[in-house]
């Protein structure tokens, strides 16, 4: 794609990449067959191919109008296309470059911007999100059905123990995040007792905190490199130590923390702890297919085949696009003794995206119906994923459990 950016962009490292990612795209529209919204609403400028149109025309200096904005705040990065295009197009990392230049050139209103406040002070803090839930559910009967929706149940938030601390020769970090320990703790806990089983000891820092994606995607980009910094401050004396890895049992954290290294590049102080941090970064999956052999058999030691009974997997979009990682899970489950159920175009995002499903309620709850149809087509017991916002925003909506995978195996491991 030829590009003429214009003189506020153009010598920037942000203009740099924006042309590079610019010049990859072909215009084939590929992208367009695996866009949600695309699929939803069949405008042009709801799919990749209109949306990388709007950005390139930003950073040529055309005007940049509400119209812009309202497109590319729909989408929902899920990085489907990203999967899809033939010629390796990285459109999210384009999408935070003009996103950027759009908030700047164009403040929010009112009302969108005291939004989207709220959200990144709020959520990104235990100490203020935990009270605000137990507050939330208590109220839960007064609260508008958009605010109520986003309240799970109380159930969700019981946790087993974490296993006795062992001095396992075998070391590895856990991010607790920030809305997960109070929306849902058994998911560090139960990834502990798994990995204890295994010879690893898993521990979490409590100096580290949110990993930064929240206020990264919602444009407050000094804010979200503030919150990679810190973490990386708490972790790296464990590095150093000796850790093997930084393991991040929600995939959309997982993502941004193995960006670590990209975002803060630049960063003359942190760019070599970061490309560090990144390259340590792992999904428990990736942790457990190192292990398959072992856990193969303590596995089969426990399980049945069809003992665990039928469950329906969700693959959130960052784990499938975002860390690529297609599969493993699945594979896992099954050896584990469950029998999953076929879903039906497993590519499209849910509707979560992060804050998505509180900006944009009605696209999101319409992909929230399409998924959960196909998710329970199977008539599964149980409805598994591996993402906390995928997990309470189909929770919202289902009848059925939802479940975070390493839960599942925990289980049958007991």
């Amino acid at each position: 794609m030829d590009t003429r950016l214009a003189d506020f962009v153009r010598d920037t490292r942000a203009g740099q990449q924006a042309e590079a990612i610019l010049r990859q795209c072909v215009h084939c529209g590929f992208c367009n067959a695996t866009c949600p919204t695309y699929q939803l609403l069949g405008d042009e400028l709801d799919g990749p191919r209109g949306r990388i149109y709007l950005i390139k025309q930003v950073l040529e200096g055309q005007s940049v109008t509400e119209k812009t904005r309202l497109h590319l705040d729909r989408c929902l990065t899920c990085r489907a296309c990203e999967t899809t295009c033939p010629s390796g197009v990285k459109f999210t990392h384009l999408l935070d470059i003009g996103r950027h230049i759009v908030e700047q050139k164009l403040p929010r209103q009112t009302g969108d911007a005291l939004a989207r406040t709220l959200l990144r002070e709020t959520l990104p803090r235990p100490a203020v999100f935990a009270p605000a839930v137990k507050l939330g559910r208590l109220l839960r009967p007064l609260l508008p059905d958009f605010l109520a929706d986003k309240l799970p149940p109380e159930s969700m938030s019981g946790s087993k123990p974490w296993p006795d601390a062992v001095p396992h020769p075998r070391r590895m970090l856990a991010l607790a995040g920030c809305v997960q320990p109070s929306l849902a703790p058994n998911i560090n806990a139960a990834t502990a007792r798994v990995l204890d089983k295994l010879g690893i000891a898993l521990f979490e820092e409590s100096k580290a905190g949110c990993c930064g994606a929240l206020r990264f995607h919602l444009n407050d980009q000094d804010a979200a490199k503030d919150d990679m910094r810190r973490n990386i401050d708490a972790w790296w004396p464990h590095v150093e130590a000796g850790v093997e890895a930084i393991v991040v049992t929600a995939s959309g954290c997982g993502v941004q923390v193995s960006e670590y290294g990209y975002v803060l590049a630049t960063d003359t102080v942190y760019a070599e702890k970061a490309a560090k941090i990144s390259a340590l970064c792992r999904d428990p999956a990736q942790v457990l297919l190192a292990e398959r052999e072992t856990l193969k058999q303590m596995l089969q030691a426990c399980a049945a085949p069809g003992s665990g009974g039928k469950v329906a997997f969700h693959s959130p979009c960052t784990l499938q696009h975002g860390l690529k990682i297609r599969g493993v899970i699945e594979t896992l489950l099954v050896a584990a003794g469950y029998q999953l159920t076929p879903v039906a175009d497993s590519h499209l995002c849910c509707g979560s995206a992060g804050t998505y499903s509180v900006l944009q309620p009605a696209l999101s709850e319409k992909l929230r119906h399409n998924k959960l149809s196909a998710l329970n087509a199977g008539l599964p017991a149980v409805i598994a994923t591996a993402n906390i916002g995928c997990l309470t925003h189909l929770q919202a909506g289902s009848v059925l459990p939802v479940r975070h995978w390493i839960e599942l195996i925990d289980e049958v491991l007991v």
